[in-house]
């Protein structure tokens, strides 16, 4: 799932100086699952800007509503009365919820009040922990399941740096993250498939990934 954190309060009322009426605009699925941009999190805020801007002597019009998908045009049609009386858009939707209000609604501007960490899995509650960069050209396979983009600080491909020590990352050793190429060796063995780490590997084709700029993926069944 996608994962993302509020801003804090100080970079959002910066946002919103200029503004007089202001839409804080929540999504439903995955920042609400995270805790960060659903109705319970636009609420808090909502009611944290007007005390802020009425203490501050410069009070706004804070206006609240929630869709169940930002990152669809369908789902945000449902807040257009909302949009269009607003000077500014609060999204606390990830990054892809902030650009699509953007795209369907070229003239008014929406400013994200989260920052979207990445893709992550819920290890226990309240703990959400990065698994992978969707790179395009998932290697899971000869990995045993665990993703050495993603869960390696160095995202080493060919196994473990030499400062990995006990099983532990040596660049958060503090933190006592594990170290996922032993991890990895660990899987392979109980697999019995310790053989497929000894395969040579062709350097990974990151052209899948960001360095050729934006991704898309296109399928005609499906399209009109």
């Amino acid at each position: 799932m996608i994962v993302a954190q509020q801003k804090p309060l100080e970079e959002i009322k910066g946002m919103i100086a200029d503004a007089e009426k202001v839409l804080i605009l929540g999504c439903g699925t995955c920042v609400t699952v995270c805790f960060a941009g659903g109705e319970k999190e636009v609420a808090i805020l909502a009611s944290q800007l007007r005390m802020a801007t009425r203490l501050d002597g410069h009070e706004k019009e804070i206006r609240e509503f929630t869709v169940q998908r930002q990152c669809e045009y369908e789902y945000n049609e449902l807040a257009r009365d909302y949009v269009e009386d607003a000077d500014l858009v609060i999204s606390l939707a990830c990054g892809i919820g902030v650009q699509t209000m953007n795209e369907q609604y070229p003239h008014k501007m929406t400013v994200p009040g989260l920052n979207t960490s990445g893709l992550s899995q819920p290890t226990e509650q309240g703990v959400w922990e990065e698994r992978c960069q969707a790179c395009g050209d998932c290697i899971l396979a000869t990995t045993g399941g665990l993703c050495p983009i993603a869960r390696c600080a160095k995202s080493l491909l060919n196994g473990p740096c030499g400062g990995s020590q006990r099983g532990i990352c040596e660049v958060y050793a503090d933190k006592e993250t594990p170290c996922v190429w032993d991890q990895i060796y660990k899987r392979m063995a109980e697999l019995g498939q310790l053989d497929k780490l000894m395969e040579p590997r062709p350097a990974k084709n990151w052209h899948t990934s960001r360095d050729g700029g934006q991704r898309k993926i296109v399928r005609e069944d499906l399209r009109l």
